[in-house]
């Protein structure tokens, strides 16, 4: 990125190729930038000339961006979620609003202590402002790489452990809920055999919750349950308790929330399978934002061309971290020479073309 910065990339090539990512077409992408479609073609022409590559490859009446294609336009992406947060912090700023927290949570914490969290923050820091998504481990993590949260209370995704920082909180118990009234809720003593007389709710196939379940019965000596319907919905999966006699393992602490008190409609049963989903914990990007192709920052954090002086930037060896803001200076007046320098594509009038940002 530093390279093309250099020869002259600008914020609407940034723009056109995080569209096309998107929406796989340059028509749409150029209505959705406000171009006209030539102005579009132009603009991707002058592109892949900056790149030395091609970007993309025509296919019927669409385009498919090349691998180099989806890695700038991936990046492209999130450099522009990054302006847009740098835009809504100070605009906030300036109206007095003291920041803004993008929060990850998987279910169990996102009630056990992130509500509990934000409910202290509102009090103690009413200028603060949060989002939180809440959602399986390996969808936050992509969020995490992507730049669009701040941090997850979740897990690693398996075989992608390096990319992140991870700081172990706590395991999470499953519970077992069934309706109020379950014929399961009136034996004084529940046999595990008897469990699998019932349709399970179960989570989709390769959810971790449902690999827990599944392994924890196979070691307790117990097929796997009917499971009849599998779905990661949990206000359907309360629906299907409320009019069904299945059973569901969640997360205690939602459990809790959710399956205690007359009004609920359901109960936990009191009988525990030993059910328990692995460590949670604090979850980073290692060395601040990752790629999502693979790599990490070098030195965990520690950018190699880093100096004790102020730094503003992007890392020119490793295109993360921070640079000297002397070093910035410089860059931006080779970037300033270098455009000078690139010839542009002129019309028949002779003016160069300039497509509309």
């Amino acid at each position: 990125m530093d390279r093309l910065l250099r020869r002259g990339l600008r914020l609407a090539h940034l723009r056109l190729m995080a569209a096309l990512l998107e929406t796989g077409a340059l028509g749409i992408a150029a209505a959705r930038e406000g171009l006209t479609q030539p102005a579009a073609s132009r603009l991707l022409a002058e592109i892949e000339r900056l790149a030395g590559t091609p970007l993309h490859r025509r296919e019927g009446r669409g385009l498919r961006l090349t691998p180099e294609g989806e890695a700038l336009a991936r990046r492209a992406a999130r450099a522009l979620a990054e302006i847009a947060a740098a835009s809504r912090e100070i605009a906030e700023m300036g109206a007095g609003v003291a920041g803004h927290v993008r929060i990850g949570s998987v279910t169990g914490p996102a009630l056990d202590r992130v509500l509990p969290a934000l409910r202290a923050a509102r009090l103690a820091h009413p200028g603060i402002t949060c989002e939180v998504e809440v959602a399986p481990s390996d969808p936050l993590a992509a969020l995490l790489l992507e730049g669009r949260l701040d941090f997850a209370l979740a897990r690693p995704p398996e075989g992608r452990e390096a990319l992140f920082d991870h700081e172990p909180l706590e395991e999470e118990p499953v519970a077992l809920v069934v309706r109020r009234g379950h014929a399961l809720t009136r034996q004084p003593r529940i046999a595990p055999e008897a469990l699998l007389d019932y349709d399970w709710v179960l989570p989709p196939q390769g959810a971790l919750l449902r690999r827990t379940v599944l392994e924890r019965l196979a070691a307790l000596g117990l097929p796997a349950p009917k499971g009849r319907l599998a779905t990661a919905s949990f206000l359907l999966t309360l629906a299907m308790l409320r009019e069904s006699n299945a059973i569901a393992p969640i997360a205690r602490a939602v459990a809790r929330r959710f399956a205690e008190g007359p009004e609920t409609g359901m109960v936990t049963l009191p009988f525990d399978l030993g059910i328990v989903v692995p460590t949670y914990g604090l979850l980073t990007p290692r060395g601040g934002p990752a790629d999502p192709g693979g790599g990490s920052h070098p030195g965990a954090g520690a950018c190699p061309d880093r100096q004790p002086r102020p730094c503003h930037g992007i890392c020119p060896r490793s295109g993360r971290g921070l640079m000297p803001r002397d070093g910035l200076e410089r860059r931006l007046r080779r970037r300033q020479s270098a455009r000078k320098r690139i010839p542009r594509s002129r019309g028949p009038d002779g003016h160069p073309l300039r497509p509309r940002q």
